[in-house]
């Protein structure tokens, strides 16, 4: 296995067009190295677009599995790039291409760190799994999801995981994610009555009504957060009211919000407060919520020790855990895994313009890789 590997296959990844849902071959191609080192490669698609792979060597515990996704967000104006996102392009100390970061480079890694652990562990205990879809960054109702509920079904668990999405922040390996916060989305309907602005005692204007339970919202301490996630925050996203004249009051109000919640708060809890602050203003609306996107959490304990443990090996840093940024597949992969942890790349330019990685991260990214495979499936640490 040559230094190249790893940067060899992510220019393959990259070079697919794997805009979601579309996951323009790049299970095929990584099954293809998969298959000769002796995983069993299952397609666990759903009725839509969406492509899931679910390949495993091995039927003992403990099971490590790698997850992640071959779909990528598009790409916006194609000038604004300085090449072409889909033509990957090494300029300076640089890889340039959509993907790079989030998380071609990442799969590339898992590959190429599995294919040097077995190689030189044929008769490895345990197990290893890779759990992929292209639809981690579109609805994410046909990917991971389905795929977890498919291995509920018939018993499957995971003892470990290791999701390879962008954590890093400055430098390769300061920061891994050991939890992620919900998200809790609604749609507010404020009703008024619609009239010209110069007989306002004809009309009620929905924003006018709104505005004290908005200062009130804003205003909320929703929790205190705990060790391992910050305070749940609120945010409004959009709003919308009026007809676009200059001299009508508008006869409605429509705003989207969302919560960031930690564990220290439940849905209910948070919905409960939102109703109870809207009724206490008197307002007449209609509120609509999308299915919650739960946390989880990993505390500090076994799987947590070992990546950091590799990654301070590594690259001579001490990362940080962190519960922070948007939601990741593992709020789906914690149904079934006991213990599971995110870490990749410098996550400073996924889904901008001239998404880039170093290409000196590229090895220690699979050497960390291979290290935890090692000290898990080796029997370094033997379970309880």
């Amino acid at each position: 296995m040559t230094r190249n590997e790893t940067l060899a296959l992510a220019l393959q990844l990259i070079a697919r067009r794997s805009l979601t849902p579309d996951d323009a071959g790049c299970l095929d191609l990584i099954a293809e190295r998969l298959i000769p080192l002796g995983f069993s490669c299952e397609r666990i698609d759903a009725a839509g677009p969406v492509s899931n792979l679910w390949a495993r060597r091995g039927t003992g515990a403990p099971l490590l599995c790698f997850a992640g996704h071959t779909d990528v967000v598009p790409t916006g104006s194609i000038e604004a790039w300085q090449s072409d996102p889909f033509l990957p392009e090494i300029r300076g100390e640089k890889l340039y291409g959509r993907g790079a970061a989030d998380m071609k480079s990442s799969l590339a890694a898992f590959v190429v760190a599995i294919e040097r652990f077995v190689r030189e562990q044929p008769n490895h205990a345990g197990s290893i799994a890779l759990l992929l879809t292209s639809d981690e960054e579109g609805d994410a109702t046909e990917g991971t999801v389905h795929v977890v509920e498919r291995l509920r079904e018939r018993g499957d668990a995971i003892d470990f995981c290791i999701v390879g999405e962008p954590t890093s922040t400055v430098r390769l390996g300061d920061t891994i994610k050991n939890g992620r916060r919900g998200s809790l989305s609604g749609r507010l309907l404020i009703k008024g009555v619609q009239g010209h602005v110069a007989y306002p005692q004809l009309a009620k204007n929905p924003i006018h009504l709104f505005a004290p339970a908005l200062a009130e919202l804003v205003g909320q301490t929703w929790d205190q957060g705990n060790e391992y996630f910050p305070p749940t925050t609120f945010q409004i996203s959009n709003a919308h009211a009026g007809t676009g004249a200059g001299n009508v009051i508008p006869g409605s109000l429509e705003l989207l919000f969302n919560f960031r919640f930690a564990t220290a708060s439940t849905p209910l809890q948070l919905q409960d407060r939102i109703h109870a602050i809207l009724e206490r203003h008197g307002l007449e609306y209609e509120l609509f919520w999308s299915p919650p996107g739960k946390p989880y959490l990993t505390p500090r304990g076994r799987l947590v020790k070992i990546v950091c443990d590799a990654i301070e090996k590594n690259t001579g840093i001490v990362p940080e855990l962190s519960t922070s940024g948007g939601t990741s597949d593992g709020r789906f992969i914690s149904d079934i895994c006991a213990e599971l942890v995110e870490f990749g790349p410098v996550n400073a330019t996924i889904h901008s313009v001239d998404e880039c990685i170093a290409v000196a991260d590229l090895e220690p990214l699979a050497n960390i890789y291979q290290a935890t495979l090692q000290t898990l499936l080796l029997a370094a640490i033997p379970l309880p």
